[in-house]
């Protein structure tokens, strides 16, 4: 009898256990008084920051060549910002017997935050797919994204309780849109010193994303939010996003056959088109949502996690696609064992 084999490496991001971290911190030692004013307003910079960088690092000039695959582009942002939302909209009729209507909120805002960008390459990557086409991707989705996901949160999550207002779309303005613009009006000066730092850039920008998260669930947890949530809950979210994640695989690979897209191409729709983004979008429901923001993005963080868990062995599986090895015999003994992720 063949035995068992556990898999030598898990594909857990290790970024995500520093926001476990980050929210068992604050559940020990949240910030309150004037240590909550003092994170509060060194969120809202670090927020600045990030969406600065952002629009630092994204070259316009590669987002504009990649246009010139203009089918497969319209087909992953529809997937990411129409099919995406049009699911979560469906999943309206879990509440109030499967979600409660905040966890609900959570769900429906991660159907609208913009794709990954790293993990999207790196799959495609690993599964031999058209990875400048997920290239372009991530860039159209994160500068669409800036846009989108709060004009989407100002139509959807207002009329659920979302609390979406005037005064949130000028901070939305003011801390998301107009970093960005800063920071791509700054490229020509900065592109040298940001691909030179790129890996001090980034550990400051993710740095950011923990002092966001910390703030936000300091918050919630001085306002008593996570009283409301019992395991059973969270189990039944778990479920809810299982079904959501295998919807949109499915329908990212099979739409994309039925379009007529070649293999390389179903590859990179189905792993750009099926993924959020954690990255983007903790600071923007930092933004959008206030103290409700630790439960707003914790069906997010688990999305995360099990679309990096389920993603790495379906792009592992693609690469032995038998006109893969029968191209390149050798090619399913290169594939490594984990992906290294980032969280995109």
């Amino acid at each position: 009898m063949k035995r068992l084999r556990w898999p030598r490496r898990l594909p857990i991001d290790p970024y995500l256990l520093l926001l476990l971290g980050t929210v068992g911190l604050a559940a020990l030692i949240p910030a309150r008084g004037t240590g909550a004013d003092v994170a509060s307003g060194a969120s809202t910079a670090a927020i600045a920051l990030l969406f600065f960088l952002y629009g630092a690092r994204l070259s316009t000039r590669e987002a504009l060549d990649g246009l010139r695959h203009w089918r497969l582009h319209i087909t992953i942002l529809a997937c990411t910002f129409l099919i995406f939302p049009l699911l979560g909209l469906a999943a309206r009729v879990t509440v109030p017997a499967v979600l409660t209507d905040p966890l609900y909120q959570g769900l429906l805002f991660l159907t609208l935050v913009p794709s990954t960008v790293q993990s999207s390459i790196a799959f495609t990557s690993i599964a031999r797919g058209n990875v400048p086409a997920a290239i372009c991707a991530g860039s159209f989705s994160s500068l669409v994204g800036i846009v989108a996901t709060p004009l989407l949160a100002a139509s959807l999550l207002g009329s659920t309780g979302g609390g979406f207002s005037g005064d949130t779309l000028l901070k939305i303005v003011l801390q998301l849109l107009v970093p960005f613009l800063a920071g791509q009006l700054l490229r020509p000066w900065m592109g040298t010193f940001v691909q030179r730092h790129k890996r001090i850039l980034s550990l400051v920008d993710r740095g950011s994303i923990l002092l966001v998260v910390y703030t936000a669930f300091s918050e919630g947890m001085v306002a008593g939010v996570w009283s409301r949530v019992s395991p059973a809950r969270l189990a039944a979210l778990l479920g809810v996003e299982a079904v959501l994640l295998a919807a949109m695989l499915a329908l990212t690979w099979y739409g994309a056959k039925a379009l007529r897209f070649d293999r390389e191409d179903r590859i990179a729709i189905q792993f750009a088109g099926s993924k959020k983004s954690l990255a983007a979008g903790l600071p923007m429901a930092g933004v959008l949502f206030g103290a409700q923001a630790s439960l707003a993005v914790l069906p997010l963080m688990l999305f995360h996690q099990m679309q990096l868990m389920v993603c790495a062995v379906i792009a592992k599986r693609r690469a032995r696609d038998p006109e893969v090895t029968a191209q390149d015999p050798a090619a399913a003994s290169r594939i490594a064992v984990g992906t290294g992720t980032r969280s995109g």
